[in-house]
């Protein structure tokens, strides 16, 4: 199995020279309590630096890329920017999520899907990079992952899978499209939806969220998905 500092630099170019502090970087605090014995420190506080170190950098950038924005523009497209879907967006285009050490009941309970556990743990990367290899290597992280492709980001975040798909399929004729919640699972502060999307009354995909809003939302965009690959449904 590769070591996580190995996996690090394949993956985003950054060599760790303190492993301890990486490892602390993706360690939640499930992990950390069912492993109480071993004395690890979870990532909360990587996560408080890294959170100020990204919205110091990004609003730089913001500031100097769009020198005619007024403040309230600049503030709303940096919110856009640093809430969890773009953040947890960008941590799974680097497999960031897959180094999280959840404890075993998060894990069952679909915590390294959740979006707030996965941009956590992108802060905390944030600030792991910051105290070993300085700001000026976070920025060029950031940078290339997240700053450049911005607009692009916000647009993918803000999609409405549900319309688009509506749209797609009405434009061949009248169909009857249906979301059914078939499952739903975990404690009641952090439930997790599991919904089929039915066209006609047949199965053609399904999604899973925290709500059943983004349950229907993941379902409607793996539909679009299977319509892209196949031309039809």
């Amino acid at each position: 199995m590769e070591k996580i500092a190995d996996i690090i630099q394949k993956n985003t170019g950054i060599t760790f020279t303190n492993i301890e502090i990486l490892q602390t970087a993706f360690c939640h605090t499930s992990y950390a309590n069912e492993h109480a014995k071993e004395k690890l420190k979870d990532n909360e506080r990587l996560e408080f630096l890294g959170d100020a170190v990204l919205e110091l950098i990004t609003s730089d950038f913001l500031f100097n890329t769009y020198p005619d924005k007024p403040e309230g523009q600049l503030t709303r497209m940096r919110a856009q920017l640093v809430k969890e879907p773009s953040l947890a967006l960008v941590a799974r285009k680097y497999q960031l999520d897959q180094l999280i050490q959840l404890g075993k009941g998060e894990e069952a309970s679909g915590g390294r899907f959740r979006d707030s556990i996965v941009s956590d743990a992108f802060e905390a990367f944030l600030g792991a990079i910051y105290l070993d290899q300085g700001f000026a290597r976070v920025t060029e992280f950031l940078q290339q992952a997240l700053l450049k492709p911005h607009l692009q980001i916000i647009k993918v975040i803000n999609i409405d899978y549900k319309t688009l798909f509506q749209e797609k399929v009405q434009s061949q004729g009248p169909v009857n499209i249906d979301y059914r919640l078939i499952k739903e699972e975990g404690p009641a502060h952090h439930r997790l939806f599991v919904v089929a999307l039915y066209l006609d009354d047949q199965l053609v995909s399904q999604g899973q969220g925290y709500s059943k809003k983004s349950a229907q939302m993941a379902a409607a965009e793996a539909a679009l998905e299977a319509m892209d690959e196949k031309g039809k449904l």
